[in-house]
């Protein structure tokens, strides 16, 4: 079996985990949150292991394959969205901060990046 379907294996079993942590997670918060927030959740964690991806990306690149930095901003965008989306129930001012904060470090890491 090639790497890349490795890493697709690996990543189905990593989402199924996420999943169940969402599920998991959602105990301690259901006095403060709908069952719906299960999705933000979701999607949130799911930008973590896109981050991890990006790590595993810049160890071992590949030919035609997206880059590390291409999928760590992926990660982050998808970190800020389901973050934006879970705390947007306490306000649309802290989504817009989070949102915010992610486009500034993916424009100072692109400002950084080295070729």
């Amino acid at each position: 079996m090639s790497d890349a379907g490795k890493r697709g294996l690996l990543s189905i079993g990593v989402f199924l985990l996420i999943v169940v942590v969402s599920i998991l997670l959602y105990q301690p918060l259901r006095f403060f949150a709908d069952w719906l927030l299960i999705v933000p959740l979701i999607v949130a964690l799911s930008g973590c292991w896109l981050m991890v991806l990006a790590g595993l990306r810049a160890a071992h690149p590949q030919q035609y394959e997206r880059g590390a930095f291409s999928t760590l901003s992926w990660g982050v965008l998808l970190v800020a969205v389901g973050g934006a989306w879970f705390f947007y129930g306490y306000g649309w001012f802290y989504s817009l901060v989070i949102v915010l904060v992610a486009l500034a470090f993916i424009a100072i890491a692109a400002a950084l990046k080295l070729k």
